[in-house]
């Protein structure tokens, strides 16, 4: 499966203080990770709920955030008024990438666009006008260098791209979550299991909201986690919508939907922030008490009970 990320958008960072500048406002550590590299990561408020959820790519001359483009502008815009005197340029890197999803079949490289990936998770290979970084055995992340011919990479298959829902299908398979306008500010890194994914790191100096983080972490006070789940809907459910269960009652939201796409027969899967509590019980509907029942799908890491 190969699609273009059409939705996402690429902040470019460099200068001298780039990564001690990202090291003090992100919640990863930033500074000893080496050139060459991927790791997830995410920007919080003063109050320790998350603006903005990134893949950070460590590349050699500059670090490139990915981020929903829906929420990029702010974003880059939020982070420039932090720079003040350190020597660091924001840039649209979007205007220098195109961005593609790619999912090999049985684990193998994704040798149809000409470049093995990376064998390690979060390394990232760079060959001619193309920079891949493998997330697991099976799913890679491309950036292509802009030609003004269109892309090479994608005229150089013999099937049509896949629709970039297929690629959010497999990112919610994957448990990983992106905060949009709907979920900003709502949400502790662990709430969405950014911890899980080695995007919070608890050893590292202050940053936004670093201190909730921690007592956080430290005092054991979570109360949701990030959940995946499928129900069937007529109606296509959305970023933001509440979660009910009877352990709460009618008038108290349980939950809220992260991120969520539409699969056939209008069942639809999601990644879902839940209360631990309705989450083990298992009876966690969509909207109201009456609304669809939440089937709890496997993750491929453990959830913290």
């Amino acid at each position: 499966m190969f699609c273009a990320l059409e939705d996402t958008a690429l902040i470019g960072v460099s200068g001298p203080d780039a990564a001690s500048f990202l090291h003090a406002q992100l919640t990863s550590e930033v500074l000893s990770l080496p050139p060459l590299r991927t790791q997830y990561s995410g920007h919080c408020s003063p109050k320790g709920r998350l603006l903005g959820t990134f893949l950070l790519w460590r590349l050699e001359n500059e670090i490139v955030l990915q981020l929903p483009a829906s929420i990029a502008a702010a974003m880059c815009a939020r982070l420039q008024k932090y720079v003040l005197r350190s020597r660091v340029t924001l840039t649209d890197a979007s205007e220098r990438f195109r961005i593609f999803g790619f999912v090999a079949k049985n684990g193998e490289a994704a040798s149809a666009f000409g470049q093995a990936a990376p064998a390690i998770p979060h390394e990232v290979n760079v060959r001619g006008g193309l920079t891949i970084t493998s997330l697991s055995s099976h799913r890679h992340v491309i950036l292509e260098t802009t030609r003004d011919h269109g892309s090479a990479l994608a005229n150089g298959f013999d099937e049509p791209l896949a629709p970039a829902d297929a690629w959010r299908r497999s990112e919610i398979a994957a448990g990983v979550s992106w905060i949009t306008p709907p979920t900003q500010d709502q949400f502790v890194p662990q709430m969405v299991n950014l911890d899980l994914i080695g995007g919070v790191s608890f050893s590292k100096g202050s940053y936004p909201g670093q201190e909730i983080v921690a007592r956080t972490h430290y005092l054991g006070r979570l109360k949701q986690r990030l959940y995946r789940v499928r129900f069937a809907s007529a109606t296509a459910p959305r970023p933001g919508d509440p979660l009910l269960s009877p352990r709460f009652g009618a008038q108290q939201s349980c939950g809220t939907i992260v991120n969520v796409v539409a699969g056939p027969g209008e069942v639809h899967e999601a990644l879902a922030v839940v209360q631990i509590e309705s989450a083990g019980e298992r009876d966690v509907h969509w909207k109201d008490l009456s609304g669809p029942m939440l089937e709890f799908l496997p993750l491929p890491y453990a959830v913290p009970e």
